[in-house]
């Protein structure tokens, strides 16, 4: 969420924010007319709330009975006033806070501006694309090959877009997890088991209500929503708290499946097992200072690449740009790998920097070391990195000429003894 004296102070700087996301800046005014309304009637129902208090001291003190009785009744009048006023406030607050809600983050002025993902841009890459003597089968041929991918068997229990991992296939999923956790812990991460069903008011502090409401997953009768992501629960953690400096930054892993609701069409985009409702990610997530969180925010970056590159995939960075960025992002990093098959990159972490726009909504703050008084956090989160689609660019670079595919090194200690997976007999 963005700060209200932000808003009032420069309500040019969020309207341009505003279209620079494709976004219509209108409902800044509206903020601007609800917040003037709230403070009227503020001013006015405290002066009504201050003018009852003293007569009704002054009540306290008269003898006269009739004169007593007259005071009393008129201010039973000021007190019908005052119960309007609080209503009509409460009404406008309602508003204000549902316009706030609904407000993006504001870009970094480093991120490259843009209509749409057409204009993000490529930073670097990383390796070089793998040549064979051979065509390379996409993971959808392979996959059901090889016995580690059934789609047959995922729409029987489910319906489309699931699919169920067999034998080598789910082992080589829990090893990718397994290896990624065990990673991101060497690299100074706290490893957390999270619940993956939480409360409204979760969702609502990560930015995820009430924007995305049409695409979370949500148990009605007790109110659970489904994890989105990780950086849901690790977000709400530390709701309504004051951490002290010197505890960051803080540093989070978790490994949770995924609930979302796919807006899909036909085409190459939804083959396989790319997109899907259900699909496992880790995640790390950081709490920092704010003068840190671009020096976190590259280190976060660089955390997730070296998950890429010690899996052997050829990847690189894309910069999102203004029009592609998410509703809570100021800045966010694309980490793509390059799969042979599909012939295509495809993104499996985005890592971003939310600065204090999750920290305000979840109430995050922190107490500096000098005394002064607590200031809100800055978070920051990125995959690392995003199942399925590791998987299938494991599949399809590591496959060989006969069919079968090699087990990247790093995943050979959790795969059994493992090292090629081929067809069953």
């Amino acid at each position: 969420m963005l700060d209200i004296n932000l808003i009032r102070d420069d309500p040019d700087r969020i309207r341009d924010a505003m279209r620079l996301r494709n976004e219509e800046p209108a409902i800044v005014d509206l903020i601007l007319k609800l917040d003037v309304e709230r403070r009227k009637l503020l001013t006015e129902s405290e002066k009504q709330k201050a003018k009852r208090n003293a007569v009704s001291k002054e009540i306290s003190q008269m003898k006269d009975a009739a004169a007593r009785q007259s005071k009393i009744d008129a201010m039973r009048a000021v007190g019908d006033a005052i119960t309007g006023l609080d209503e009509q406030l409460r009404q406008v607050d309602e508003q204000l806070h549902k316009n706030l809600s609904s407000l993006p983050n504001i870009p970094d002025p480093s991120v490259p501006i843009g209509a749409g993902e057409q204009d993000n841009q490529v930073v670097k890459t990383v390796g070089k694309k793998s040549e064979y003597n051979f065509t390379p089968k996409p993971h959808w041929e392979l996959g059901p090959e090889l016995g580690l991918i059934n789609f047959d068997q995922g729409t029987k229990l489910s319906g489309t877009r699931f699919y169920v991992l067999s034998g080598a296939g789910a082992r080589l999923q829990r090893a990718i997890i397994s290896w990624m956790l065990d990673l991101h812990i060497r690299q100074g991460y706290t490893e957390k088991y999270l619940p993956f069903m939480l409360r409204s008011d979760i969702l609502y502090a990560a930015g995820q209500l009430p924007k995305f409401i049409d695409n979370l997953y949500h148990d009605a009768e007790e109110d659970f929503w489904f994890v989105p992501t990780a950086e849901v629960p690790l977000t709400g953690l530390h709701s309504d708290e004051i951490l002290e400096e010197a505890s960051l930054p803080i540093k989070y892993t978790a490994y949770t499946p995924c609930w979302r609701r796919e807006k899909m069409s036909a085409g190459k985009d939804v083959r396989g097992i790319k997109r899907g409702h259900q699909f496992d990610k880790v995640e790390m997530y950081k709490y920092c200072l704010p003068d840190n969180s671009t020096a976190e925010h590259e280190a976060l970056l660089k955390d997730a690449e070296d998950t890429a590159a010690g899996l052997g995939l050829t990847y690189r960075v894309v910069a999102q740009c203004t029009g592609d960025l998410s509703f809570a992002s100021q800045r966010t990093f694309d980490i793509e790998v390059w799969a042979p098959g599909c012939g295509e990159w495809l993104e499996v972490s985005s890592v971003s920097n939310v600065g204090d726009f999750q920290a305000r909504r979840a109430n995050i703050r922190y107490r500096p070391a000098d005394g002064s008084k607590p200031r809100f956090v800055h978070t920051l989160n990125g995959s690392g990195l995003a199942l399925p689609r590791i998987m299938i660019a494991i599949i399809e670079n590591y496959q060989e000429q006969d069919g079968s595919v090699k087990v990247p090194d790093v995943l050979k200690p959790w795969m059994g003894g493992i090292e090629v997976i081929r067809r069953e007999p």
